[in-house]
């Protein structure tokens, strides 16, 4: 064999071997980051038994009673390390990106919180914590500083909640609490890692409850829960999935946003509601995916001229504006008009707050809803159904006819329509013009146009490239002027009051 050959030879055998570590390298990240973890059998410890009972906070001096509940909480909540991408790259089924990208994609690292709901690994945490993982991205360090790397069990970007399972046994869990009934100006304990600063405790007051703010990490078609346990304890960046209790040391909340003009605490955090994050953690691991109850009605919030009218002796409860086709609360009878006051002896007197009673409810399970109609009071049981996602697939419907007129039996009428830049409005009558319409926003699809530019239910359409739109008919020649592909001005009124313009492309 002559020089050359040998020189070839050598250069053949170093590329395969390239060929082979980079293999090797893909056989290792092989664990797609969205496997669902094998449960066998997992426990997860509620409030029957919590940490300190009334006797133990009786004995203990009130100096030490933050102290206390610290030592037995802050063992439970994690450090979460996240690597995403910055150039969109995903994991695809058949193992991921191409191997030499690995090298020449930007990526970033985001830190947040979780806790520990099981001694054999699940970790609850916020979506948005985690979204976006490359695979194998997730590091979790535990308050010994054991590292491990964590797999996704399942998310639900809805309530901005993600489940986490790590490989370890023995570990130290948080008790869930019974959110409702938590109380306005108790004592509560924000713990999590603020600034990447770890395992931090602030104290402060639940300020308010069943707060609508709109803020969850994603608009998920239409089904995004906003309902919030507002705390004035302070949150920062990094406490996003910590865990949020109270002095019997037991978990009332996810910590998941806060309101603020500057970015970091200014008195205004916000936590999913711990029955409801116990919802979505069992069915998350049982089946992968949220199983949502439908009570299958549209509603809306009761004003004190609307009060009067229904002959309702206080503002409260939440109005029947329409009904599904042969959902739950058709099949059972209930009508439009009807006030619905209270879901198994839970008040509602806010759109949302309904939602949150029936969200921790699953399909098939019977609601209690006590019922306003015709100036008496009534009791209706209702076996719900279950909330299937619309396919987003969709078309723009038609003006609608008189049979999309839904009549109810005062001056306000209530019509629909679904429109392809991927949202759904519910026209319904101004109480001071019967022939003028609100046009609300009343879901909003997935992966569509009106979601990445941020449209929320709840929004009402005002204007449409300045021109005011106050019927689907009017809202429906507007957009069907304009030519694929170009820009659209939406001017629309948040639930707030607050006005606000939003640029889609057609």
């Amino acid at each position: 064999m002559n020089t050359r050959n040998r020189y070839l030879t050598a250069a053949l055998l170093l590329l395969i071997g390239v060929l082979i570590g980079g293999l090797l390298v893909l056989f290792q990240q092989g664990s797609l980051i969205n496997d669902q973890a094998n449960v066998n059998f997992t426990e997860i410890k509620t409030s029957e038994k919590p940490v300190f009972d009334d006797q133990d906070l009786e004995n203990i001096d009130a100096r030490f009673l933050f102290k206390n509940v610290a030592d037995q909480v802050i063992p439970t909540v994690v450090y979460i390390s996240t690597v995403v991408s910055l150039d969109g790259e995903e994991r695809n089924d058949e193992g991921g990106s191409d191997f030499w990208d690995q090298f020449s994609s930007r990526r970033a690292r985001t830190v947040g919180s979780g806790v520990i709901i099981s001694e054999d690994g699940y970790i609850v945490t916020n979506n948005h914590v985690i979204r976006g993982a490359i695979s194998d991205g997730i590091g979790v360090i535990v308050n010994d500083k054991r590292a491990f790397e964590a797999r996704v069990v399942g998310t639900d970007p809805t309530t901005d909640l993600a489940i986490l399972k790590i490989d370890a046994k023995n570990l130290p869990s948080i008790v869930i609490g019974n959110s409702d009934e938590l109380e306005v100006g108790e004592w509560v304990l924000a713990i999590g890692n603020p600034f990447r600063l770890r395992s931090t405790v602030t104290a402060g007051i639940v300020s308010a409850l069943s707060r609508q703010v709109q803020i969850s990490g994603e608009t998920d078609n239409g089904l995004r829960i906003d309902s919030y346990i507002q705390t004035d304890a302070a949150i920062n960046k990094g406490n996003s999935g910590g865990a949020l209790v109270n002095t019997s040391g037991e978990l009332i909340g996810i910590n998941t946003a806060i309101a603020s003009q500057s970015g970091s605490y200014q008195g205004y955090g916000f936590a999913v509601p711990s029955n409801l994050v116990k919802k979505v953690v069992r069915d998350l691991i049982e089946y992968g995916e949220v199983h949502r109850a439908l009570l299958g009605v549209s509603i809306l919030g009761i004003d004190y001229s609307r009060a009067q009218e229904l002959g309702l002796n206080a503002v409260r409860g939440v109005e029947i504006i329409a009904l599904t086709e042969d959902g739950a609360a058709q099949k059972y009878n209930l009508k439009e008009n009807d006030v619905i006051f209270s879901v198994n002896g839970e008040p509602v007197n806010e759109p949302n707050e309904l939602q949150e009673k029936i969200a921790v409810l699953r399909p098939g399970e019977t609601a209690q809803l006590n019922i306003w109609r015709d100036g008496e009071t009534m009791q209706k049981d209702i076996v719900l159904g279950r909330l299937q996602s619309p396919d987003p697939s969709f078309t723009a419907q038609e003006e609608p006819d008189d049979q999309n007129e839904l009549g109810r039996n005062d001056r306000r009428g209530v019509a629909f329509g679904t429109f392809s830049l991927g949202f759904k409005v519910m026209a319904l009558a101004t109480p001071e013009d019967s022939q003028v319409y609100d046009l609300i926003i009343s879901e909003v699809f997935s992966s569509s146009e009106a979601a990445r530019q941020g449209l929320k239910e709840g929004y009402i359409i005002k204007k449409v490239n300045d021109a005011d739109v106050q019927t689907l008919e009017q809202l429906n020649k507007q957009l069907s002027v304009l030519k694929e592909g170009a820009n659209i001005l939406m001017e629309v009124e948040t639930p707030e009051g607050v006005i606000g313009y939003y640029q889609l492309r057609k």
